[in-house]
């Protein structure tokens, strides 16, 4: 980590137990390290690409000017610590929907409620602040406690893609899911 200390990073959104922040040039390593190379963080995301910390940059510098997406990482209240990352993409104001992904690669906080904290706050931002009405996913039909979490946020099943993912010579179907703004409120 740089000089920068993470205490004086923007929350950007804040939680009981966390908060969300922008990614900073000084994260991409922890973030490559973490989220890019771990096994099972990479098979719960469906990601196959080999990332290099070249392409990690060059994936920063890009989308760091994108306003169709907000980037962030996801904090610790307590000691900073970054724990994983979201992101809503595809923003689309003119039909008012987008499409959100989420990540916790610190092993020690799964099963814990820390994602859905964190994508409830980028849901209200959404909803309340960008005038979203829907916003939407795909998740991997294996990934039954992200399917859990969604749904807790107010997120319906819409469809499947059956096959969608080959991975570890398997295929695997993608459930898409979304949330209406009413619905999410409801919550």
């Amino acid at each position: 980590m740089s000089s920068t200390k993470q205490a004086d990073y923007i929350k950007f959104l804040e939680g009981d137990r966390l908060y969300l922040r922008p990614i900073e040039q000084e994260d991409l390593d922890l973030f490559y390290k973490k989220a890019l190379l771990d096994k099972e963080g990479r098979r719960l995301t469906g990601t196959q690409a080999v990332f290099s910390r070249a392409g990690v940059q060059n994936w920063f510098d890009r989308n760091s000017t994108d306003s169709s997406r907000i980037d962030l990482v996801i904090c610790l209240q307590t000691n900073h610590h970054m724990i994983g990352d979201l992101a809503m993409l595809e923003i689309d104001h003119q039909n008012r929907k987008a499409v959100v992904r989420i990540s916790i690669f610190d092993k020690n906080y799964w099963g814990q409620g820390y994602g859905t904290e964190a994508m409830s706050l980028l849901l209200e931002f959404g909803f309340h602040h960008l005038n979203l009405h829907r916003v939407g996913l795909d998740v991997f039909s294996y990934n039954e406690r992200a399917v859990k979490s969604y749904q807790k946020l107010g997120f319906k099943r819409e469809g499947v893609i059956r096959d969608d993912l080959y991975y570890d010579g398997e295929y695997h179907d993608s459930i898409l899911m979304g949330v209406l703004k009413e619905e999410f409120v409801k919550q």
